[in-house]
């Protein structure tokens, strides 16, 4: 299976990367003139045949369009944010799993220092977005937002919005509708380590956002979003498989 590159644009027939990453293509990787790769500007993807390989600069030529394979399901992220390693591994993971924006949120329970450290911290999770959206052959790459506000965040619109709380009794997968479209959009709403205050609880619920339970288990922060956007992907997957056997 070949390896799949993002690219700023795609031009004339030509793409290009360059600095840093066209160095750990040339220098790691090793590409090499006339080898093709898959190429996408985060709208097509496309075969594409390496022209130049230098140092710092890798130029494709287009070989054909490639068919784009949307995801069965829009997926939200919300998360509290926290502890940095943590919440980097959660981005690359969720990543893979096919989310298609992650908004960091300010929480009662987000630890001291890292509401102001967050920001400065953007650029590295967006190029964490990249690697894993090469690594997993995405089409697109997630947009990783700014981090927000609580009130920010209870505003974000979604089809279909569920707060993930250890408090609540009825699974996500239980209150996932029956009858799924293709244009969906889910947003999960992760707590803080340390969960939800009482405030926060009754903040969502007014905003309408649905209480959910991914079991007994009490869950840390990165693996509860992650289990959260694996049974949503899992159920519209499901849905969009009976379609096509239909």
């Amino acid at each position: 299976m070949r390896r799949r590159f993002f690219v700023d644009q795609v031009r004339n027939g030509q793409a290009e990367i360059g600095g840093e990453d066209a160095a750990h293509l040339t220098r790691v990787l090793r590409v090499e003139v006339g080898q093709r790769y898959e190429i996408s500007d985060n709208h097509q993807v496309y075969l594409a045949e390496i022209e130049k390989a230098r140092k710092e600069q890798v130029v494709f030529r287009i070989v054909e369009k490639l068919p784009v394979i949307e995801p069965p399901v829009r997926m939200i992220l919300i998360a509290a944010i926290f502890k940095f390693d943590h919440f980097e591994w959660m981005i690359e993971k969720a990543t893979e799993l096919g989310v298609t924006e992650i908004l960091p949120v300010i929480t009662t329970r987000t630890e001291k220092g890292l509401d102001k450290a967050a920001p400065k911290r953007l650029e590295r999770w967006r190029r964490i977005g990249v690697e894993a959206s090469q690594q997993s052959r995405r089409a697109r790459l997630p947009e990783i937002a700014e981090p927000v506000r609580w009130s920010a965040a209870l505003a974000a619109s979604a089809k279909y919005r569920y707060a993930l709380d250890e408090n609540e009794s009825r699974p996500l997968a239980s209150v996932l509708p029956a009858a799924r479209q293709n244009d969906d959009t889910v947003a999960l709403l992760v707590g803080p380590e340390g969960g939800w205050t009482e405030e926060e609880r009754a903040a969502f619920t007014s905003a309408g956002w649905a209480p959910v339970s991914l079991g007994p288990s009490i869950l840390r922060a990165e693996t509860a979003a992650l289990a959260g956007l694996a049974v949503v992907s899992s159920a519209w997957l499901e849905r969009a498989v009976a379609t096509l056997e239909l």
